[in-house]
């Protein structure tokens, strides 16, 4: 798996078009459902199958969803799964300043929330990575968001503890 340089919100840079009913169906294989809201593959695997999907502020109903970037390969969500179950999270906390990670939360926030409408009313999305104000909630939200080229510190020490390695 590759990471992906860092782009700018919003920017369309996705899959071509040819192949987006493969990608919804693949996603939708993932999942085990059908998403709830729009998407683009931002990240794929060595093989092409999607690894990272980024979210839309909202999805279909109009429900705020706080996710940016949601991690859908399988064996990655395994792996960071395991890490999690191990005490990963808490260890990730201990090993990353605060500071750095408030100040990734407040980068993930931004870059969401430059995608919403400045007229739109009613409930937002919140929170930063994974939709925490703070501290580290979801290793596999962070890895996903720096598996697209992000500066995030918990999503880096997450590649690290599984065996990625930063490019």
């Amino acid at each position: 798996m590759t990471r992906r340089p860092p782009a700018a919100p919003g920017a369309a840079d996705g899959p071509d078009p040819t192949s987006e009913d493969a990608d919804r169906a693949a996603v939708e294989e993932l999942l085990g459902r059908r998403p709830a809201g729009e998407f683009e593959v931002v990240v794929r695997a060595d093989d092409g199958r999607p690894a990272v999907i980024a979210n839309q502020p909202f999805l279909f109903d109009g429900t705020p969803m706080p996710t940016r970037y949601w991690l859908v390969d399988p064996h990655l969500r395994e792996v960071v799964s395991t890490l999690e179950s191990n005490g990963g999270v808490r260890r990730a906390e201990a090993a990353v300043p605060m500071e750095a990670i408030s100040a990734a939360h407040a980068r993930y926030a931004a870059e969401r929330d430059a995608l919403i409408d400045a007229d739109h009313r009613g409930p937002r999305p919140s929170g930063g990575v994974g939709g925490t104000r703070q501290g580290v909630k979801c290793l596999h939200a962070h890895l996903a968001w720096w598996l697209t080229g992000a500066d995030d510190p918990i999503g880096e020490w997450t590649a690290r503890q599984i065996g990625l390695h930063p490019t």
